[in-house]
């Protein structure tokens, strides 16, 4: 398998508007794909349509193909973890393991790598940034042939970037970052795409990233 995602000319529309218009895109299999753009541009409806959590208004999107159900191969970190918060991290994954049919695997092992082993309070006592490893720490042990991750930066200190970025290179398979924070994110991709109104408006190599994000802020007269 070369690609894991071929999109063509997908779109999504809310009402009357085009959150993501005739869009064509090719993830590989083993590629590190950086998405970004300004707030409403489209990245969190491209990565719920990649997921198969959002139906295309238009076009076409193949994910894992030749799998007749992509989703046990499909990772996907979005706003809002889905955690149990009375739990604590060790008991969660362990939840996680049972529900997905998957090893556990060495729980305390995959907890370091986020910076939460030897944690037994309940989740409920996670600030924004923890709980957000937490559900990376899920993807450790899944190990999905798709990782997507949806600002996985939000509300962390410097600890907990570093934790992260950590966590993401350990990540098997192909994956796909949508962030804000380009300066943390594209060092840890190969490819970007930049995203405006709903369409790719640039792609190249990761370290160009910045550079074409500031293009995009001076072209709109916010630099």
């Amino acid at each position: 398998m070369d690609h894991v995602v071929t999109a063509q000319g997908l779109g999504r529309r809310f009402g009357q508007r085009w959150a993501v218009a005739r869009l064509d895109l090719v993830v590989g299999a083993d590629e590190r794909l950086l998405i970004i753009g300004p707030n409403g541009c489209g990245k969190t409806t491209l990565l719920r349509m990649i997921a198969t959590l959002l139906r295309p208004t238009q076009g076409l999107v193949d994910v894992v193909p030749g799998s007749a159900n992509p989703r046990p191969f499909i990772g996907f970190m979005g706003h809002t973890p889905g955690i149990y918060e009375d739990l604590s991290a060790t008991e969660n994954l362990r939840v996680f393991s049972r529900v997905a049919g998957i090893p556990p695997g060495n729980i305390e092992t995959i907890l370091s790598t986020v910076g939460l082993d030897g944690r037994s309070e309940p989740v409920s006592q996670y600030s924004a940034g923890m709980r957000r490893r937490l559900a990376l720490a899920h993807l450790l042990q899944a190990k999905p042939t798709l990782a997507l991750l949806d600002e996985p930066f939000a509300q962390m200190d410097p600890g907990g970037i570093a934790e992260v970025s950590r966590a993401i290179r350990a990540l098997p398979g192909a994956v796909v970052i949508a962030s804000h924070q380009v300066h943390h994110a594209a060092p840890l991709c190969t490819r970007a795409i930049l995203m405006d109104e709903g369409q790719i408006r640039w792609t190249g190599s990761a370290e160009k990233a910045e550079a074409a994000w500031r293009a995009l802020h001076r072209e709109r007269g916010e630099l």
